[in-house]
């Protein structure tokens, strides 16, 4: 029985241990109290970072949204362009952009560029880049700044002291025991100290002082005058290269490179002064292109709202004509008479909800355009007003000289100087690369004054010898006695200068592609440059053409109407016609902002938008100081001896400042609007025979307050009359269809053009308007009796 228990107890235990197996277990400590808060089970978690900083009052204070349910309680703001450019560059730290992005959709700046933040422009990158340090300090911009290149040339002061206290034995016997002790016990000490330099050409200066202090008992054992020794010396020392490294070029470009760089095979990265500016130069084209970019997107925010308004009224007028129509049927089915049957009733009622759907449509893209304006200029989502634009879409003609724009578009386009600016830095690197062609060379000399005494300063000379007692290191060094010099070559020449030729090489691919690139990117802009101004004068005419087509679809409709209740046509006719004639008014209106922004297209591709909105680029103020010192430096040189040295290493590398306002000195390409007329306007005559008379536009007063309950309609001026175009007696007969012209302050027979034709000298045909809406044309001369073009630019961004 025991032996069939014990063999059970075996297999038990056995089965149980290997099911358990092996497990580990925690240890057992006398002082828990089981607080586990310094437990962690993760390696990374998302955390917040310890940073509070103060939002913007245009974060903090914005109000709920204006939607199509919330549009109510807000205060119109009427905006001019001109204001609103002034407060988009007074909010603009971070240039923001609008880019590609939907209408509709809410605008990204800093969040599409998150993982690269240097990719958003900012009013401080010029400075970050004047400054930079390079990418070992964790800026986020590449290269080194000016006045870290200018570093490499300073002065440099370096000092060092130490003592040692030695105490070991030495292994000697015999009779050397004479003359050192078996145990070498010392007291020393040594300080140094000096200023080196290089200087523009690679020359290395250096003036230092070295001085030491020995007090050991070998000095007892030999029998030394002193039982202590100071030992000082005044030393300069000079290195110039030869070949590689030398000359001011050289040392400009790439930085100084010293012997024992090149015999480490350490590489000298290109990265000197004149490189460190042309890096400035390209941070400033950057940023002047962000800053063209911001007022692009300005101009087209605000002329878009203005079209979102008058998409509006549009979708408004017809739902109100719509609403009008079904009112009007659902009488007639009311009294059963004719016209008033149910699926005319229908019919109608659908038409007015299709406009209503159309109407709540256009005012949430009217909040969203508006929202998208206030982003750019920097303002709060809401604040309680809602922005109207106050200014009008200009209706004249504007005509370029393709010659001159093509010309000023190749020599401001800030992309096209900007590359200019990066060929310039490579046929820069190919130079400091080939002087790498050339063998180390370097020739180098040193002169030093030394002097010992028993005492660093005493009052003897040390006469019979400088170590008695008493005796100052200085005292002997400055009499001279003791002096030193060495001068000799350092020459290293790599066999066969494989790396050198790689690298050469590497840098006439680098200009080459920076040139092709260059020709190519001249294409590109002669490209969009031409498509820009084939847009210009599409869009001149389809605002010509969709003006007429508006005032037909205004005329049908009054037809219909008018025979519609004649009972002569059916109801869907009039409805179709008040559906062309909203569509009509929203194409005459989408083809003149897109005029608009055509003409901002070319300023943008010819490179003047800036000057074309009155915005001028600056450095920013320095404090007084600064001002002071240099004028004092200028000062300075001008009460000194001006040495002529006849050439400069580079060779001048920029061709002075770039002209910011080229357009107000009468630069060649600049937009012209005509000129102004105060006159007796010339009669219209009759049309000649076989000539076709077209549909001309009745004088509509844009700015002119509307009627209530007449939101959106444009109203003739009282008496105003849509007449063709005639020509006097011996000018050539044309005929031209014509805006309606804003409305103009009380002045006696004004007469405001419409649109000039100014490529260039030679004649063209100016047409204008009178008061009482009559128009009339004038063979113009441009270069004999006409009077001269104003600019489109005037200050302050008025045009």
């Amino acid at each position: 029985m025991d032996r069939q228990f014990r063999d059970f107890s075996c297999v038990l235990l056995a089965a149980v241990t290997a099911l358990t197996g092996c497990a580990p277990t925690q240890p057992f400590y006398f002082m828990e109290d089981g607080d586990l808060s310094h437990y962690v089970d993760v390696a990374t978690q998302i955390e917040y970072p310890d940073v509070e900083e103060p939002s913007l009052d245009e974060v903090t204070s914005a109000q709920a949204p204006l939607t199509v349910r919330n549009s109510e309680n807000y205060e119109v703001w009427d905006l001019s362009l001109e204001e609103a450019t002034r407060i988009t560059l007074t909010n603009s730290q971070v240039m923001r952009q609008l880019g590609a992005v939907v209408q509709e959709q809410a605008p990204e700046t800093i969040s599409r560029n998150l993982i690269n933040s240097a990719a958003v422009a900012t009013t401080y990158d010029p400075a970050l880049v004047e400054s930079s340090t390079g990418t070992a300090f964790g800026s986020q911009f590449n290269g080194t700044g000016v006045e870290a290149a200018l570093s490499a040339f300073d002065a440099q002061l370096d000092s060092s002291v130490s003592w040692q206290k030695n105490d070991r034995p030495v292994n000697v016997g015999g009779f050397a025991t004479g003359f050192q002790s078996r145990a070498f016990q010392q007291d020393a000490a040594n300080f140094n100290m000096g200023v080196s330099k290089t200087s523009a050409v690679g020359t290395q200066f250096a003036f230092r002082n070295n001085t030491t202090y020995d007090a050991n008992n070998n000095l007892i054992v030999q029998g030394a005058p002193a039982f202590s020794q100071w030992g000082t010396n005044f030393e300069t020392f000079i290195s110039q290269p030869l070949l590689q490294g030398a000359g001011a070029q050289y040392n400009r470009i790439a930085g100084p490179f010293g012997f024992e760089q090149f015999a480490a095979n350490g590489v000298n990265p290109f990265d000197g002064v004149v490189l460190a500016r042309i890096r400035t130069d390209q941070s400033l084209a950057d940023f002047e292109g962000a800053a063209r970019n911001l007022m692009r997107d300005v101009e087209q925010s605000y002329w878009t709202l203005y079209f979102t308004y008058r998409d509006l009224e549009a979708r408004k007028i017809g739902r109100d004509s719509a609403l009008q129509t079904w009112k009007t049927v659902a009488a007639l089915a009311r009294q059963g008479a004719r016209g008033g049957s149910a699926d005319r009733e229908a019919q109608a009622r659908a038409q007015y909800f299709q406009f209503k759907a159309q109407v709540e449509q256009g005012l949430s893209s009217l909040y969203s355009s508006e929202n998208r304006l206030r982003y750019i200029m920097g303002l709060a989502h809401t604040d309680g007003r809602l922005i109207r634009p106050a200014d009008e879409p200009t209706t004249a003609q504007v005509a370029f000289d393709w010659t001159s724009v093509h010309g000023e578009a190749l020599g401001r386009r800030v992309e096209v100087r900007k590359q200019k600016w990066e060929i310039k830095r490579r046929e820069l690197e190919l130079i400091a690369a080939r002087n790498h062609l050339l063998p180390r060379l370097d020739a180098f000399g040193t002169y030093r004054w030394l002097g010992g005494g028993d005492d660093l300063f005493g009052d003897d000379q040390g006469v019979d010898s400088p170590f008695s007692p008493g005796v100052g290191a200085f005292n002997v060094l400055t009499d001279g006695n003791f002096q030193e010099w060495e001068m000799g070559l350092r020459f290293s020449l790599p066999i066969g200068f494989r790396q050198q030729l790689s690298t050469v090489r590497h840098h006439q691919l680098l200009l080459a592609r920076e040139r092709a690139l260059l020709q190519d990117l001249e294409l590109e802009v002669s490209h969009q440059l031409g498509d820009s101004i084939r847009d210009l004068d599409l869009n001149y005419s389809l605002t010509e053409t969709n003006f007429n087509r508006r005032e037909a679809a205004q005329r049908e409709v009054e037809a219909v109407e008018t025979s519609y209740k004649a009972n002569r046509v059916t109801l869907d006719l009039l409805l179709d016609a008040q559906r062309r004639r909203s569509d009509a008014e929203t194409a005459y209106y989408r083809s003149l902002v897109d005029y608009n922004l055509a003409i901002t297209d070319v300023h943008f591709r010819k490179g003047s938008l800036l000057d074309y909105n009155g915005v001028y680029l600056a450095e920013g103020p320095w404090p007084g100081k600064a001002y002071f010192d240099a004028m004092r430096r200028a000062r300075q040189r001008d009460a000194s001896v001006y040495l002529d040295y006849g050439y400069t290493r580079p060779n001048v590398i920029s061709r002075g400042p770039h002209v910011q306002e080229m357009g107000s000195v009468g630069m060649p390409g600049d937009m012209y609007e005509g000129e102004v007329f105060e006159g007796t306007p010339t009669p219209a005559m009759a049309p000649s025979e076989g000539e076709i008379l077209q549909p001309m536009p009745m004088d509509d007063s844009y700015g002119a307050a509307a009627p209530a309950g007449a939101a959106g309609q444009l109203f003739a001026a009282p008496g105003s009359e849509s007449m063709i175009a005639g020509v006097a007696t011996g000018y050539e007969s044309t005929t031209n269809n014509a805006f309606p012209q804003r409305e103009l302050p009380p002045l006696a027979n004004r007469v405001q053009l419409a649109s000039a034709q100014t490529a260039g000298g030679g004649s063209g045909v100016v047409r204008a308007y009178g008061d009482a809406g009559d128009t009339y044309e004038r063979q113009a001369d441009h270069t004999a009796d006409r009077p001269a073009a104003a600019a489109a630019v005037g200050a302050g961004g008025q045009r």
